[in-house]
């Protein structure tokens, strides 16, 4: 009967307007900031554009990681898939790849390039 409940909570903290994408993908991910200009609080949209490295976790507490390279520094960012900060994820190119976590990519300096799986995933869930 516990289990029922937990679920019935859980069910209504996934966040439903997230597409379908997996490691190897290069995201757009728009965050929820919180700015104080003036003495007054602005809430603005930022982007992170990057490849996704990993996933975690499943439901609620599943997470994904971003990285990018700005200015040969590379930058990474965990996000949660349900947050409440997250406005946005589009996913710009469909990549394929061979393994479930490209950790591989953080010992790399210059931009290593992912290939571009043929079929699109989003015509294809559509059908």
């Amino acid at each position: 009967m516990t289990k029922n409940i937990i679920e019935e909570i859980t069910s209504s903290q996934i966040n439903p307007n997230i597409p379908e994408f997996r490691v190897g993908d290069t995201v757009n991910v728009g965050c929820k900031i919180k700015d104080v200009r003036n003495g007054k609080e602005v809430n603005r949209i930022q982007n992170f554009k990057g490849i996704v490295i990993s996933r975690k976790g499943k439901g609620v507490s599943e997470t994904f990681t971003v990285r990018a390279v700005f200015s040969g520094i590379g930058v990474e960012k965990t996000f949660p898939v349900n947050s409440p900060n997250i406005d946005s994820i589009e996913v710009v190119k469909c990549g394929k790849v061979r393994r479930a976590k490209l950790y591989f990519l953080r010992g790399r300096l210059s931009q290593y390039k992912i290939k571009e799986s043929r079929k699109d995933r989003n015509n294809k869930s559509a059908q």
